[in-house]
């Protein structure tokens, strides 16, 4: 992948840099942090985002090393530059699963997901607390957990979760998150591995 940075983009990191200072963090948070802030327009990740610079190293490993990237929606794949997702959420098998389990398809996803890749993706939530809370009962073994779901029922409470259970993993503290800052966070580090 070879992109072309707009300069629209490279104003909007300027006005960044001016508001908030960040040449303190180490070298992939800051991408990972400036990345989100400057996709979402919100100076609050500065401080809200959670992110471990040995996890950062280990996702862009594993991007490098060609880990499939797992999505808990199609919102979120769409925002990924230039990599291939595995997404079932919106396919009939997983809508079959999640009935006959009694949870939501995001739930369910996540175990076909992981039934299609195996242990070692890298998994990326930024919809769905109930499928970042279905990751972490699984078995996945994940090079790195992108979780940052959105919403005022279970997100950060599965958030919270996921920084407990000792997993490598960008998160924040609260409520917000979404798609585009989960997307976000990804392309830092697909920019970083384009990049070396």
């Amino acid at each position: 992948m070879s992109r072309v940075v707009h300069p629209i983009e490279v104003e909007s990191y300027r006005i960044l840099r001016e508001r908030a200072a960040l040449g303190h963090l180490p070298p992939l948070t800051r991408a990972v942090v400036e990345r989100v802030v400057h996709a979402s327009a919100d100076l609050e990740y500065v401080t809200d985002l959670v992110c471990d610079e040995a996890a950062l190293a280990g996702g862009l490993a594993a991007l490098r090393a060609g880990a499939p990237v797992v999505t808990d929606v199609a919102m979120v794949a769409a925002g990924i530059t230039g990599r291939e997702t595995t997404c079932p959420v919106a396919e009939a098998a997983t809508a079959d699963l999640a009935r006959r389990a009694g949870i939501t398809r995001s739930a369910a996803a996540m175990r076909v997901a992981l039934h299609r890749v195996g242990p070692g993706a890298v998994w990326v939530v930024g919809c769905a607390p109930t499928a970042l809370v279905e990751l972490l009962t699984l078995d996945a073994r994940p090079a790195l957990v992108v979780g940052l779901p959105v919403g005022f029922v279970g997100a950060a409470e599965s958030k919270a979760a996921l920084r407990a259970s000792g997993l490598p993993a960008v998160s924040n503290r609260g409520e917000k998150g979404g798609s585009a800052v989960a997307a976000a966070a990804l392309n830092a580090l697909l920019y970083a591995e384009e990049a070396a």
